[in-house]
């Protein structure tokens, strides 16, 4: 899974227009997520909207870290150019990201005090080597060039730059000289992604306007959605490669390859078990005495499993909600505590099985929940 996430609904979409079947998916604190995988079949990527500013990206990165556990999180959209050479369209890949707010206010001046995160070597290799190769242009809307692309600071604070000559312009230029572009969110993204044991993180701009107070002009000719579209098509490249980096790791390989376990059984010791990975249930000696299964606690199990498996993508949403609905009935019925009620629950739990037959697990599951009630009927 790659995260992958914008500020704005135009950048969203630019985006969303290379995911198939994309199915919303939503937090428990009201964030709607979207799932699908790159078209090709291409890898799985949670898409999310985290609206202007640090702070609100910061929230947003950490609640989508925490719910999908991605391998690498791309943040993707537009920005203003800080040095004339930098073209409209152009693709700007941060070496690094300045969130340059930060300093000291003191008698003879400003002095800045900026944190910094700088991109992982890897991802940084990776996406060079993509730009050599430009196997990356592939995506690229039909008919549009090839624009350049360009390695380098991003300056990202809380302030809409449109001027060239403007004092917050001047002390940007001069304190952060070799940033090639300015926007509004990548701090925050990095800081969270930097909080979560530095999780793989690439921010993608393309260039709209100069920052020289041009912009009513330079959107005015739909250069938004030009350079959202360069934008959007080198990052979901490089999710492709990072989700398949991911997987094919050579460290990742070797370890594979090396993890072992030894057992040494000394004296008159007894070796019951030695295995590297055990899958399911082992019993040493004389198995325990089972009492009679708990067809509520095994029902109440069977919701657990059944919100961890749309967690993780296993069930859908429309799945869930109908199997939630026969759980539900299946839990009213039994809790009528009357043959008729376990044999309504047993109708449920019929139904409920069938919903999850792709899932063999919670299959079973439910099969073992009715095997249950039926033990009591």
């Amino acid at each position: 899974m790659i995260v992958i996430l914008t500020a704005l609904d135009l950048e969203y979409q630019a985006v969303r227009g290379h995911l198939t079947d994309p199915r919303v998916h939503r937090h428990t604190a009201g964030t709607r997520f979207e799932l699908g995988r790159l078209t090709g079949g291409g890898c799985r990527v949670a898409l999310g909207l985290v609206g202007k500013g640090n702070h609100p990206s910061a929230v947003i990165t950490e609640r989508a870290i925490a719910e999908f556990a991605p391998s690498a999180l791309l943040f993707v959209g537009v920005a203003g150019a800080l040095w004339p050479g930098i073209g409209l369209g152009d693709v700007v890949v941060a070496t690094h990201v300045y969130a340059y707010h930060g300093g000291t206010s003191e008698d003879d001046g400003f002095k800045a005090r900026p944190r910094v995160w700088e991109i992982g070597h890897e991802t940084d290799q990776i996406a060079r080597h993509l730009y050599r190769t430009e196997s990356w242009a592939r995506r690229l809307p039909a008919g549009a060039a090839v624009p350049a692309v360009r390695f380098g600071p991003i300056a990202a604070g809380e302030v809409v730059q449109d001027s060239a000559i403007s004092a917050h312009a001047q002390w940007v230029r001069q304190t952060y000289n070799d940033a090639l572009a300015i926007e509004m969110e990548s701090a925050g993204v990095a800081q969270a992604a930097h909080h979560n044991r530095s999780l793989p993180m690439a921010v993608v701009r393309g260039i709209s306007d100069r920052a020289d107070g041009t912009k009513t002009g330079t959107d005015g000719l739909n250069w938004q959605p030009k350079a959202m579209a360069n934008a959007a098509a080198f990052a979901v490249a490089l999710a492709q490669e990072l989700a398949m980096e991911h997987q094919n790791h050579p460290a990742r390989e070797a370890k594979s390859m090396t993890d072992r376990v030894q057992n040494v059984a000394r004296d008159n010791a007894r070796v019951g078990v030695q295995a590297g990975h055990i899958h399911g249930n082992v019993t040493i000696g004389h198995p325990p005495q089972t009492q009679a299964a708990d067809p509520v606690a095994q029902l109440a199990e069977l919701r657990d499993r059944l919100a961890r498996a749309r967690k993780a993508q296993e069930v859908d949403e429309d799945t869930f909600t109908a199997a939630e609905g026969e759980i539900a009935v299946a839990a009213e019925s039994l809790s009528e505590s009357t043959k008729e009620g376990r044999s309504k629950a047993v109708i449920a739990l019929k139904k409920l099985r069938g919903l999850l037959a792709d899932v063999a697990e919670l299959a079973a599951h439910v099969s073992a929940v009715i095997a249950a009630i039926r033990g009591v009927l």
